[in-house]
């Protein structure tokens, strides 16, 4: 199959949110297989985000207007658009970020899942809750949930569709206005989605996107908006909290993961080392969820580690837009720097490759083996610190308690995964492990996917949840309203002040006996 066609872009560059979009000075955008040039994207400025947000504005206050109910049917009809538009959006996922077919199409799926989950549950959600009042009987207590205003959402480049539009689905449900500042690498993954919206019948100006740096455009979001959503690395999370945080608005956020695999005896080795590749190598080893150290108990780890080594080395990698190829490219020279540096400063200290541990331009200028070390030690920088490529370290451990302890040694805490002799044993396992998800008998796909459960990380890994209810009501201001009925808070007229107060407190004292009180 081809890149996609200079149609494709033409149309799709007509989407961004500048008015003035072809006098605007440009960026390249490259196929990362080859390096070729597909097509130009205009650079956004913050006026532009500005101006985007105030349209956003506007067209929130009618959008907020519709019942959930309505908001609802636009996302059924996106869950079927992107599905039957898939080979083109996986198309293009794989040329602007390198990725492989089937990694493309994670985000195809997780994109419908979260649209059709949200127009499913999010009219019930949304529903004003009647609650117990303060006084039985005469205090009618209701919490409505009032969207924010507009939404910013800082998405990355890694998984380009899904984590601009996901997130966004539940702000729109929500009843809010979103702007998007994608990477400056893959801003056509997310005009594409947003194309698929406007045609579902969502009002343009509610989704906008701005392509621009991020400290200009991403900037003027969270200093303009009421809610900023990001995606990215934890020290890029950190300096963007700070800014929400002194405007005091809310602010979510999956950062950066030290992901931790733990194999234990009488785990079937066979089923762990074909599931293992794909925890680790999932989009080259580029994705926040990927397991990057497997704790192996030390019976079993010779044998492990054998076989997973020989099942590396026969991944099929390569640039074709085609299923059937289980690792493409990385996206950028900064990542290749990234990953050499680390395998390099590891066998430096005494490290032992197993498998891969060197870059492949015979395949593509932006292509880099799966890499699978032994003999890793703490003062090897791929120890602790986050690779965020195709490099995973395997470490013998004397017992599960040992795996559970190291595995938990790190300031991240996003994904886990866990195999054990039986389901039982790897959930106990699961549930001693500080991480905001943990897979028993898979990576990270089954947590990932569970789009009625919260995602996120613990530590440094993350602010906030996606997914789940969570998700969703994040985009929103609870608001209490209580009506008083037959008397007021001074007691009923023809009741002196004096036993009124007395009875006050037997009436408090009376009410631990009610059902939910």
């Amino acid at each position: 199959m081809p890149a996609p066609t200079t149609e494709t872009f033409a149309r799709l560059k007509k989407l961004v949110a500048i008015t003035d979009a072809d006098q605007r000075p440009t960026k390249p955008i490259t196929e990362v297989f080859t390096g070729r040039e597909l097509a130009t994207i205009p650079v956004g400025t913050a006026d532009d985000a500005l101006a985007a947000i105030a349209r956003a504005r506007t067209a929130q206050k009618q959008w907020a207007k519709r019942t959930p109910e309505q908001r609802a049917e636009i996302f059924f009809r996106y869950h079927d658009l992107v599905l039957s538009n898939r080979d083109a959006l996986l198309d293009l996922a794989q040329a602007e970020t390198g990725k492989s077919r089937s990694a493309a199409l994670e985000e195809i799926l997780d994109i419908a899942m979260t649209a059709r989950y949200y127009a499913r549950t999010g009219p019930k959600a949304l529903k004003p809750q009647r609650v117990a009042g303060m006084i039985p009987g005469a205090t009618k207590t209701v919490v409505h949930q009032q969207p924010k205003g507009v939404v910013g959402v800082v998405s990355p480049w890694n998984y380009p569709m899904t984590l601009a539009v996901s997130d966004a689905i539940a702000a729109l449900m929500a009843g809010n206005a979103v702007v998007i500042k994608p990477d400056s690498q893959t801003p056509y993954c997310a005009l594409a989605c947003a194309e698929l919206l406007y045609r579902a019948g969502l009002p343009k100006e509610l989704f906008a996107v701005v392509p621009g740096p991020g400290a200009v455009v991403g900037t003027a979001l969270v200093e303009n908006t009421e809610y900023l959503m990001f995606t990215g690395s934890t020290a890029t999370g950190r300096v963007l909290g700070e800014q929400a945080g002194r405007r005091l608005i809310g602010y979510s956020a999956e950062l950066g993961g030290k992901n931790a695999m733990i194999v234990t005896k009488g785990a079937k080795l066979s089923r762990v080392v074909d599931a293992a590749t794909r925890a680790c190598f999932s989009n080259s080893g580029q994705l926040c969820i990927s397991i990057e150290r497997i704790y192996v108990e030390r019976a079993i780890a010779e044998e492990f580690t054998a076989a997973f080594a020989k099942r590396v080395q026969q991944m099929t990698i390569s640039g074709k837009y085609d299923f059937g190829i289980e690792m493409g490219s990385l996206i950028s020279v900064a990542q290749i720097e990234a990953i050499t540096k680390h395998v390099n400063d590891a066998v430096g200290k005494g490290a032992t490759i197993v498998a891969g541990g060197k870059a492949r331009p015979d395949l593509g200028p932006l292509f880099f083996e799966p890499t699978v070390l032994t003999g890793v030690t703490d003062e090897m920088e791929c120890a602790a610190a986050e690779t965020f490529g195709p490099l995973v370290s395997i470490y013998p451990v004397d017992s599960v308690d040992e795996a559970i302890e190291r595995a938990n040694d790190t300031e991240y805490g996003l994904n886990s995964s866990v195999w054990a002799a039986t389901p039982a044993a790897g959930e106990r396992i699961a549930a001693r492990l500080r991480s905001g998800t943990v897979n028993v008998n898979e990576g990270y796909a089954p947590a990932w996917g569970s789009t009625a459960a919260p995602m996120g990380g613990m530590g440094i890994s993350g602010v906030g949840r996606r997914h789940g209810s969570d998700g969703l009501l994040k985009y929103t201001e609870s608001q209490t309203i209580a009506t008083q009925r037959l008397t007021g808070m001074a007691g009923p007229p023809w009741m002196p002040a004096k036993p009124w107060s007395k009875a006050l407190p037997i009436a408090i004292k009376a009410m631990k006996y009610l059902p939910g009180r």
